[in-house]
C-alpha cells in the first residue's frame, strides 16, 4: 500500500473547519448560517421549521425529515456536481435529526433500549460522515441541562440519550457555546464563548480564537486559517445585520 504522506499544515487547509455550536432556543443558532462568506455556495440540511430569521439570505436548503433523507443528502452533496460545488453545508440542528432517528427507531423496535442503541449508532455514523468532508461544516445543536454526580447542574449539548450528549462534543476540534447577553441600552448581544466554564463545555483546538468571538462563520473560519484576508468577512456584513435587526425585533 502506497503512503500518503501531507502535513498538518495541509490538512487543516484542505478538511475545512468543523464547528459545532449549541445553545438555548432563539439564541442565534439559525442564524450562524447566513454568515458564511459565499451564500451561493451554502446549503442547509434542516430538521427544523425555523428559518425565517434568515429568510432574506436566500440559501438553498433540504428538508431533513428521517434519517434516510439525511443520508440521501450525504450522498447527493459527494456525488453529484451540484453537490460538490457547496462550500458550507449546515446541519440545523444535528439535536433535531437525532429525534427524528430515535422515533422512527421506536416505531419500527418494542425494546427501547434498542431504539436508543440503533439511534446512538446512526447519529454517530452520520455526524462522523458530514465531519469527515473535505468541506466546511457547521453543526447547530439544543442545549441541555443535567445533574452531574456531584448534584451540580451544567449544560451541553443536547441529544436524545445520555450517552450520545456526552460523546459527540468528543468529535469535534472547534465547540462553542451561543451566548446571549444584553448590551448598555438593553439589546441583545450574541456572543459565541470558545472556552469552557465550570458549567458549559467548550473548546477551541486550533488555540486562535478569543474566549469570546462575534458569531461569524466567516471571521471564525479566516481565524482558524490563520488568514488576514478581510475580504471574505465583508461578503457577509449587510445580510448580518439586517438579521440582527430582525432578532431584535424578536423575528
Amino acid at each position: 500500500m502506497a503512503i500518503k504522506l501531507t502535513t498538518t499544515r495541509q490538512q487543516a487547509q484542505t478538511n475545512g473547519v468543523k464547528v459545532l455550536v449549541y445553545g438555548q432556543a432563539g439564541a442565534g443558532k439559525t442564524v450562524l448560517c447566513a454568515t458564511t462568506p459565499d451564500h451561493s455556495k451554502t446549503i442547509i440540511l434542516s430538521a427544523e421549521s425555523g428559518l425565517l430569521s434568515i429568510g432574506e439570505a436566500d440559501i438553498d436548503v433540504v428538508t431533513i425529515e428521517s434519517v434516510g433523507d439525511l443520508m440521501e443528502a450525504y450522498r447527493w452533496l459527494t456525488e453529484t456536481e451540484q453537490g460538490l460545488s457547496y462550500d458550507w453545508i449546515c446541519l440545523d440542528s444535528i439535536s433535531e435529526i437525532a429525534e427524528v432517528v430515535l422515533n422512527k427507531a421506536k416505531k419500527e423496535s418494542k425494546d427501547p433500549r434498542a431504539a436508543y442503541g440503533d439511534m446512538q449508532e446512526k447519529v454517530e455514523d452520520a455526524i462522523r460522515a458530514f465531519r469527515d468532508l473535505p468541506r466546511n461544516v457547521y453543526f447547530a445543536a439544543k442545549l441541555e441541562a443535567y445533574q452531574d454526580d456531584a448534584k451540580v447542574i451544567r449544560y451541553r449539548p443536547m441529544f436524545p440519550g445520555q450517552k450520545l450528549s456526552a460523546n459527540v462534543p468528543y468529535f469535534f476540534d472547534e465547540v462553542f457555546l451561543m451566548r446571549v447577553d444584553k448590551d448598555e441600552h438593553g439589546n441583545p448581544l450574541h456572543y459565541l464563548q470558545t472556552r469552557a466554564d465550570t458549567k458549559y463545555p467548550a473548546k477551541d483546538r486550533s488555540g486562535k480564537l478569543d474566549v469570546n468571538e462575534r458569531p461569524n462563520l466567516a471571521a471564525i473560519a479566516a481565524k482558524i486559517r490563520g488568514s488576514q484576508q478581510q475580504t471574505q468577512v465583508t461578503q457577509t456584513t449587510e445580510t448580518e445585520t439586517s438579521i440582527e435587526t430582525n432578532e431584535t425585533q424578536g423575528i
